[in-house]
């Protein structure tokens, strides 16, 4: 578990004994698919390491042996998806579950086999090896889990997309070609008509919408191809699915705002009326309430006015952190949980890699697309970013962006202070204010003096 030096020069490996025992009182679980290993204290059993079933009945037997064993807290890694069922029954029985990331048991030196897992996971915890993994409050969960699930629609009816244009390329249809989306008004009114029986080019070009940019006669010229039966039973099925998804996003969004209302509901404290928004914004996955005037009620701050952050983006957010920032002692602790912060690997003194931690993390993705869109925005984080795509690869600006707004959404949940934004003209004066300043410094040192002129 540890080495010491003695006095001879050479190391001897301390012994277990040596290490100050944490949680006395622990168990280690081993999940798999079929069966669960669980490893107690060896006095308290006459088994210390016993197989249960992944059955309902199975989990109810676990937690009440663990009871009867007097076990106060549990450590299993959180690989895969088995470990909810478990999770909640120990939750509703009041043991402490300690979620393990399965790199962080690797990185600790130590022997461990397949069999023993249990017990290798019961002796990290039981001297307080081990850090708990995140997981938010059950409110928070139901409300990611119909967030992600919105998600995974929404990727499944952009597929259906891309078959549609497919469909019409094969039919030498150009229409995706010359309108921006198929799935706005104009494209969908013709896709309809198309399925429905209609081959004329001149009458298709009539649902043209009165806001599409192309005219009538490229979209006619465009609707001119060759309607094999096989390519418009695709478009047909696909039309269909897509349609059939819409159905099932506007049925996660009806849940995510009954949830959002549950969650305001238990809220006492009167919140300031919701501020006027500062910017128009319009997103493709706007979902169908009013999505901004829930997040100001539950959280008392307005997070679509952070620059790239959008009302869904905004709810997908507090869905993967939540609203308690006490979990994250200060801004500095969050950005490090997100790996949006440069690697201290320092050998000899002297930095080895300072690139970020790969991480699977949704709130970091959301951070970083924010990022990248408040780099086209007229702000002080659009202005910060350009500076910093000039000066390094784009990779790392959006990082640099992104570790900027953790830093804003982080304080404006914990300080419940709004945001206020400076202006990308204002921060560009800032930057050249402290450029002229060193540049004095600099001059000053080496006995030179610093004149401005007007251009």
């Amino acid at each position: 578990m540890g080495f010491e030096r003695c006095r001879g020069g050479r190391r001897s490996r301390r012994s277990v004994k040596d290490l100050e025992v944490a949680h006395p009182d622990a168990a280690g679980i081993d999940i798999g698919a079929k069966a669960i290993w669980v490893a107690v204290r060896e006095d308290c059993a006459s088994e210390p390491v016993r197989s249960f079933s992944t059955l309902t009945t199975g989990l109810h037997e676990l937690a009440d042996w663990l009871q009867a064993c007097g076990v106060d807290t549990v450590a299993m890694e959180s690989t895969g998806v088995y470990w909810v069922p478990l999770y909640e029954v120990l939750q509703e029985r009041g043991i402490d579950v300690n979620l393990v990331n399965a790199q962080h048991v690797k990185s600790v030196p130590g022997r461990k086999s397949d069999v023993l897992d249990c017990q290798w996971l019961r002796q990290l915890h039981r001297f307080g090896l081990l850090r708990s993994s995140f997981r938010p409050s059950p409110e928070i969960v139901e409300l990611r889990a119909y967030l992600r699930q919105r998600d995974t629609l929404v990727r499944a009816a952009a597929d259906q997309v891309r078959r549609m244009q497919k469909a019409l390329t094969l039919m030498n249809l150009q229409l995706h070609n010359v309108i921006s989306d198929i799935t706005g008004q104009t494209g969908m009114a013709i896709l309809r008509a198309i399925v429905a029986g209609e081959r004329d080019a001149v009458v298709l070009a009539t649902h043209r919408h009165y806001g599409c940019r192309a005219s009538r006669q490229v979209i006619e010229a465009s609707l001119a191809g060759n309607f094999q039966p096989e390519h418009l039973f695709a478009l047909r099925q696909s039309l269909s699915l897509y349609d059939m998804h819409q159905e099932l996003i506007a049925e996660c969004d009806e849940a995510v705002a009954q949830r959002l209302d549950a969650l305001n509901a238990n809220i006492d404290a009167e919140r300031e009326p919701l501020p006027e928004r500062k910017t128009r914004r319009r997103s493709t996955k706007h979902p169908g309430f009013d999505v901004r005037a829930r997040l100001h009620q539950l959280t008392g701050v307005d997070l679509t006015e952070v620059p790239g952050l959008a009302d869904y983006s905004a709810a997908c957010l507090i869905g993967e952190i939540g609203m308690d920032m006490s979990r994250w002692p200060s801004p500095r602790a969050f950005v490090s949980w997100l790996r949006l912060c440069p690697r201290a690997e320092i050998t000899g003194g002297k930095p080895k890699s300072r690139r970020t931690l790969p991480t699977t993390s949704r709130a970091a993705q959301l951070l970083r697309m924010a990022a990248l869109n408040a780099g086209r925005t007229d702000t002080a984080l659009g202005a910060f970013y350009r500076r910093m795509a000039i000066r390094k690869p784009p990779g790392v600006a959006i990082v640099a962006t992104a570790h900027k707004l953790a830093r804003i959404v982080h304080t404006m949940l914990r300080t419940k202070t709004p945001f206020h934004d400076i202006g990308g003209a204002a921060y560009d004066a800032r930057q050249r204010h402290r450029a002229i300043r060193n540049l004095k410094h600099r001059a000053h040192a080496l006995g030179l003096t610093v004149v401005e002129t007007v251009p």
